[in-house]
């Protein structure tokens, strides 16, 4: 439960610090309107994922649409959806656990604070239940029998458009549309893909000039290890479909739209190819690697392509640098035969690790509490015993409290005695056979009465522990608590001169010896004969004599036992000192193994996010943000006067959010940091100055050598490109036309941005730009490779054993007959 709780706090810490409008980062806008329509239920993953990013990424996201084609009967991606959140709310899940990686978001909800109307859904022939020998060629079969599934995509297309012509006024124009559909190359549904991405551009161009169309490939390697050959099989399919959809002469006559009377109405393409560009992306890369973030990787590259196509770029502004252009890549990935080639690419990002500065601040204030309640006491022995009131002088005077006042043992000789003895009768007695003769018992029963009884109620009622809770309470203005961590030590059952405890018996031992020796004397003077007693004896006066002997009685005895009862309330004031000491030292020492359990937990939690936090990014974490928070919590006590964070303002009574659970105490201390510790200036770096500061923090402690800006940014130059490998596995790396373009995006104006912009600037042989936002939390590289041909991917290679074997036992995997197909390379 703590983990879970420290973790959800930093997440939310990393969510809020990755709301770029929430710590002044500009957000990109796209120029013109976007649709991502995403065929088959393969495909469905990709929605929240890829609409999150462009959430995130896009101050005008909230015009863009989505539409997945999904089988009659199948699940449309409902959890993309969002539940009426609003529009400054819902954030992105988890980001990945280190600062440098190939993507920036997960699986999350899909425009948050948008109506759930912007993901619609077109219905496709059902694919459960078919013959997977046939599955492909029965739906276009179907879909070509069936005209009602033309007719409801053509009501759902226009639907569409009609919702988003709503959205006109978020964009620069609403001539063009960017249409980017997305597949799985072994979904069956896509062998419908011509048909659905011909109908989309023809009620689409009735709303927009023009509808550049860019298909996204996705290929999953690691996703196949029951049905690998039939699912190689599929795709290999689809990518001969593929390749002949995007041959330049490329034609397609068929009547998809229809009205509301059920008139078809052709729509024709060609000749032409279908799609202005085809990115295959997969979840190997081009190093044969599996990327950590697998198919999620694809998704933060999808959205970043579509802005870089689409982005808004201000006139005049100096700072937009080679920005992308469209024809030049196309150009660029076009072999000398004219042949068009596909795309691929690649993505990572460097950004401040939240999570894990979000860990190491609570932490580390947590440590800094505890130091603050674990310090050394600076009272004494006897200051201890003064703290606690049990110094001989407070113990003396509160068993003096519990007494009634001794002038009440006057009255006590207005006792009635019982006759009436002469002194004659008297001398010859001892003294308690004297009191016997006179009083009986009745002495002894007014004492008790009047002074043991209401002495041991007294008693009875005193309540040390609720007497020491104050001591416990939160200091203010500057006044010195004192925390279990001292009280454990305090109260240890030991023979340190500085335990309380030690103390108290020390004391309890020399009331026990004090009562000893006044029982001892009391009967001696019990003993002795009357006539010994050194009191005034009148001759010739018999009743004056006996009068002063009750006032001796009642005087010296009588005030011998009062004393005595003072001893011994004392002590027993001491016993239940002792038993509540005891009882202090178990809730205290309980206490404070919570707090190490705690802190141990909590610093558990931080160092396994450090340890997922790579190279340079997560360096020295820990030692920086010790200091860091140090420093915060220095200002705030220069403020606020030392032990300040120990004050009701800040955690309040920690004994009492410990004995509510560790929980208690962890919200306590997750508010205290939220609000006090990462607020603070210190926090508000930018990446880069935060990053070089962290890199040689620990330098002077461990004479390792100082960290170089130029060092540093070179290291993050290398590991942006390393990360950001092409996420397509080639036959050959070096393919013949291999074309290479790569984009930042971040604050080119910043120090980082200007050194990667001249870095391999006279020895690069790929084109290099940025899109510029204002930024200050770090910065992500797109890289873009084209060029390569479908039989260049090793995926073709390896499929076409299974294609072939497939085909000629009896699969069919085309929906058109092969003859029409293009020949296998």
């Amino acid at each position: 439960m703590i983990r879970s709780l420290a973790m959800r706090y930093a997440a939310e810490y990393a969510a809020r610090e990755d709301r770029l409008q929430d710590q002044g980062d500009g957000r990109s806008s796209i120029h013109y309107p976007a649709l991502f329509l995403f065929v088959g239920e393969k495909a469905a993953p990709a929605i929240g994922p890829v609409l999150d990013s462009c959430r995130r990424k896009w101050d005008n996201a909230g015009g863009v649409m989505a539409l997945h084609a999904v089988p009659e009967g199948g699940k449309a991606e409902q959890s993309a959806v969002p539940q009426g959140e609003p529009a400054s709310g819902g954030f992105a899940s988890e980001s990945p656990a280190s600062g440098i990686s190939s993507r920036s978001g997960a699986s999350a909800p899909l425009l948050s604070g948008g109506p759930t109307d912007r993901l619609r859904t077109m219905i496709l022939p059902r694919t459960e239940g078919r013959d997977p020998r046939t599955v492909r060629r029965d739906l276009f079969l179907e879909f070509q029998g069936e005209q009602r599934y033309l007719a409801e995509m053509n009501t759902a297309l226009r639907r569409l458009t009609d919702s988003m012509a709503d959205y006109g006024r978020l964009y620069s124009s609403f001539d063009v549309i960017h249409l980017t559909v997305i597949t799985r190359v072994d979904d069956p549904l896509n062998v419908l893909l011509p048909e659905i991405t011909l109908l989309t551009r023809a009620v689409l161009g009735q709303s927009f000039k023009s509808v550049q169309t860019d298909l996204f490939t996705l290929i999953s390697e690691r996703d196949q290890a029951e049905s690998f050959g039939l699912s190689s099989s599929a795709g290999m399919a689809f990518l001969r479909e593929l390749e002949g959809m995007q041959s330049p002469d490329y034609e397609r006559t068929a009547p998809l739209l229809v009205t509301e009377d059920g008139l078809s109405i052709p729509v024709s393409h060609g000749p032409a190819p279908l799609f202005d560009l085809v990115y295959v992306l997969s979840d190997k890369n081009e190093r044969g690697t599996s990327p950590a973030g697998g198919m999620d990787d694809n998704y933060e590259i999808i959205s970043h392509i579509s802005l870089l196509k689409n982005v808004m770029r201000p006139s005049g502004d100096s700072r937009e640098q080679a920005g992308y252009n469209n024809m030049a890549f196309k150009s660029g990935i076009r072999g000398s035969t004219g042949r068009q080639g596909y795309a691929s690419a690649g993505f990572s990002g460097v950004k401040r690790p939240n999570r894990q500065i979000a860990l190491a601040v609570l932490y580390h204030t947590f440590r800094r509490i505890t130091e603050e309640m674990s310090g050394e006491s600076r009272l004494g022995p006897r200051e201890r015993l003064e703290r606690l009131g049990l110094s001989q002088g407070s113990l003396r005077e509160r068993a003096k409290k519990l007494l009634p006042d001794k002038e009440g043992i006057l009255e006590m000789t207005g006792l009635m005695s019982h006759g009436r003895p002469s002194y004659s009768e008297l001398k010859k007695l001892s003294l308690r056979e004297a009191e016997e003769r006179l009083f009986g018992g009745g002495g002894e029963a007014y004492f008790s009465s009047n002074f043991a009884l209401p002495a041991a109620k007294r008693l009875e009622a005193a309540d040390p522990l609720r007497e020491w809770k104050p001591l416990l309470a939160a200091p203010e203005g500057g006044s010195e608590g004192v925390t279990f961590f001292q009280l454990a030590e305090w109260t240890a059952d030991s023979d340190d001169a500085g335990s309380v405890l030690y103390g108290l018996r020390q004391h309890m031992a020399g009331l026990r010896a004090a009562i000893a020796l006044s029982r001892e004397e009391l009967e001696l003077l019990y003993g002795d004969s009357v006539d010994r007693l050194p009191f005034s004896k009148v001759p010739l006066m018999d009743k004056r004599t006996v009068r002063n002997f009750i006032h001796y009685l009642f005087a010296e005895v009588y005030g011998a036992k009062y004393e005595l009862l003072l001893l011994e309330s004392e002590l027993a004031l001491c016993l239940r000192l002792e038993a509540a000491l005891e009882s202090l030292h178990s809730a205290s020492v309980k206490r404070v193994k919570a707090m190490e359990r705690l802190e141990e937990e909590l610093k558990a939690a931080v160092l396994d996010s450090i340890g997922r936090a790579e190279g340079d990014i997560g360096r020295n974490i820990m030692e920086y943000f010790r200091a860091v928070t140090d420093e915060v919590i220095g200002e705030i006590e220069s403020r606020r006067g030392p032990g300040a964070l120990l004050g009701e303002r800040y955690m309040g009574s920690v004994p009492d959010l410990l004995d509510r659970g560790g929980e208690a105490l962890l919200e306590r201390l997750i508010g205290v940091c939220e609000r006090e510790i990462l607020t603070a200036e210190p926090f508000a770096l930018s990446f880069e100055e935060e990053l070089l500061r962290r890199a040689n923090v620990a330098a002077a402690y461990d004479n390792r050598e100082v960290l170089s800006k130029e060092e540093l940014f070179r290291r993050l130059y290398r590991t942006l490109e390393e990360e950001a490998a092409i996420h397509v596995r080639l036959f050959e790396y070096t393919q013949e036309h291999r074309h290479e373009e790569k984009y930042f995006f971040g604050d080119s104006g910043s120090e980082f941005l200007r050194y990667a912009l001249s870095a391999d600037e006279t020895t690069r042989i790929y084109r290099l730009g940025v899109v510029h936002e204002r930024r200050r939390s770090g910065v992500e590289k797109l890289n873009l490779m084209g060029g390569f041909h479908l039989e260049d991917l090793l995926y073709y290679r390896n499929g076409r054993i299974y294609y072939e074997t497939y085909m000629k036992n009896g699969y069919e995997l085309h929906g058109v007959d092969e003859e029409s197909l293009p020949a296998l390379r």
